[in-house]
């Protein structure tokens, strides 16, 4: 599989991953440095300061990492990370995923790393400093945390299973309505509803076979490209909320251990709308 992703004149997946967790971890000090269990931004404006400067300390040293080790890969940023991606190499970088939580001292956050080849993550890191975790997935190679291989969920009933979404962005009208009512509807069918933010950690989970399904609305590349490999590589299905294929650019996304696939499809196609782009 390295070969086949990587001629040998470049550099191997096994070096690339190696550079991606290094950044990684760079960049996850740095934020740890800063962090406190203790913050609690007093108003919108202590809260998108701190937002910002967390951004700032790590944003342009993980850029110049990645682009040293793929210097003809393109980055990610704009108005393409919900939008159809074009062919190429893609880096899909959140640099401080959970940035909210971590300004408000909890524990979700961390720093998360794709590369996106021809619209299919093929690497992925996620660094989660405080548990010190290292998750990694290499495509056909297998989904890791800290080394050790995971997989998804065995369940074959949606009625024990652990179900959860969560909203993509502050301030997206559009996804009340369908976030409420796959809330609603899920609560019929599953054991447990979970809602939470950010969209990583659900992932991972699903990945780790500790939740079960997971799905958004309104998603950007950056805060699912890596949950994405990692629950493929664990043996999870990925698609659309409709089961149609997934790609990069699509607005909503769903994945679950594959026994519980399609009753899940079911219960969220019976919403009333599903418009939330």
């Amino acid at each position: 599989m390295t070969q086949a992703l990587y001629p040998l004149a470049e550099p191997t997946a096994d070096a690339l991953l190696a550079g991606m967790t290094a950044a990684a971890e760079r960049a996850g000090q740095q934020l740890l440095a800063h962090f406190s269990p203790d913050a609690r931004p007093h108003d919108r404006n202590a809260l998108m300061a701190a937002l910002a400067h967390n951004e700032a300390l790590v944003a342009k040293g993980l850029r110049d990492a990645l682009s040293a080790l793929r210097p003809g890969a393109n980055w990610l940023d704009g108005e393409l990370e919900a939008m159809p991606l074009p062919d190429g190499e893609w880096w899909v970088v959140d640099a401080v995923e959970g940035n909210v939580n971590h300004v408000h001292g909890l524990r979700d956050w961390g720093v998360s790393i794709a590369l996106v080849r021809d619209r299919q993550p093929v690497l992925a890191v996620f660094h989660h400093p405080l548990e010190g975790l290292m998750w990694t997935a290499v495509s056909g190679m297998g989904a890791h945390r800290n080394g050790q291989a995971v997989r998804v969920s065995a369940k074959t009933q949606l009625a024990d299973a652990i179900v959860s979404t969560g909203q993509a962005e502050a301030g997206q009208t559009a996804t009340y309505g369908p976030i409420g009512g796959s809330v609603t509807a899920m609560l019929g069918h599953a054991l447990l509803v979970r809602t939470s933010v950010p969209s990583t950690f659900p992932m991972l989970h699903v990945a780790s076979g500790q939740n079960d399904v997971f799905w958004q609305y309104a998603c950007v590349l950056p805060g699912v490209a890596a949950g994405v490999l990692f629950v493929q590589e664990a043996g999870g299905t990925v698609s659309r909320i409709d089961g149609s294929p997934w790609q990069p650019g699509a607005t909503d996304i769903l994945m679950a251990a594959p026994a519980l696939h399609a009753a899940a499809t079911a219960v969220l196609r019976s919403i009333p709308s599903q418009e939330a782009a």
